[in-house]
């Protein structure tokens, strides 16, 4: 019994094994498609039937997304931005190109497909959002940091108004997206190969919430309002704002969002903005 199941999972041995690799290719694809990417990417080891199948277009065609196409223009205008030229000879080599991370609009935003079910998340980074008194370095400076996929984040020392408004036009596919602010109180940086985090100027906001809005257009013309305290220095967090939902890929969708903590009878600073994650629902952002 075990010797049997061994030869059939192998595929290269024995009379399940010779089975296997004698089935047509096309039969294999269409069991394929019932499965996720990464099923389908393990599957191509058993044997070369299963290999062929799972480079076939017809099973990655139904694993992208309907918008691939606006994605796939996305990427090869970042390309030719950079002077470097992409050639895809299947669907599946689009795909594998779309589960990375992809620069676009002066790499201060990104998206990328999740793996398993080839939904579209999208990160737009400090610098793609409008912050109030950013070019003040009094207030604000833009640092490096490993702990950022943009490599800087907005750093706030001090300030009075604070206001973060952001907005993105996109084609997203059909879904139910979450966005959420990534926050971070303190300055982290490194000292002898060990993560430290500075919190002297990490003030303010335990005084009053911070407010976090959020609005889109051709989804219902959805708006939330919610009011949230910014908490737990020294450790990053993903700040649930909401929920919208997309039903046309076809029809461009206008995501408009902010965070706000305007009482001016109190400073607040100590806090590093590193960007704005907008993913399907269930998508886990950490």
């Amino acid at each position: 019994m075990g010797a049997s199941s061994s030869s059939a999972i192998g595929g290269d041995e024995g009379v399940d094994g010779r089975y296997l690799g004698e089935l047509p290719e096309s039969c294999v694809a269409s069991v394929l498609i019932h499965l996720d990417p990464p099923e389908i990417c393990d599957l191509a080891r058993l044997n070369r039937a299963f290999r062929g199948a799972a480079s076939a277009d017809l099973v990655w065609d139904l694993k992208l997304p309907p918008n691939y196409v606006y994605l796939m223009e996305k990427v090869e205008e970042d390309k030719e931005e950079k002077n470097k030229n992409l050639v895809f000879s299947s669907k599946k080599e689009i795909y594998a190109q779309l589960c990375k991370s992809n620069l676009f609009d002066g790499d201060t935003k990104m998206f990328w497909l999740e793996k398993r079910k080839g939904g579209v998340c999208l990160l737009l980074s400090s610098k793609a959002l409008m912050v109030t008194g950013i070019e003040d370095r009094r207030y604000w400076n833009y640092i490096p940091t490993e702990e950022s996929k943009f490599g800087t984040v907005a750093y706030l020392q001090q300030i009075w108004w604070f206001e973060v408004d952001g907005e993105i036009e996109f084609y997203f596919p059909p879904s139910t997206y979450v966005l959420y602010f990534r926050l971070h109180l303190g300055r982290s940086s490194k000292s002898f190969g060990r993560r430290i985090c500075n919190l002297d100027q990490v003030h303010g906001w335990d005084i009053k919430p911070a407010r976090f809005q959020l609005s889109t257009s051709n989804c219902g013309s959805q708006d939330i309002d919610i009011r949230r305290y910014i908490a737990t220095p020294g450790t990053w967090l993903n700040y649930y704002v909401g929920e919208f939902v997309v039903t046309d890929s076809d029809i461009i969708t206008k995501v408009k969002f902010s965070m706000t903590q305007i009482d001016c009878t109190h400073t607040k600073g100590g806090l590093c903005l590193d960007s704005v994650l907008i993913c399907p629902k269930g998508y886990n952002p950490n």
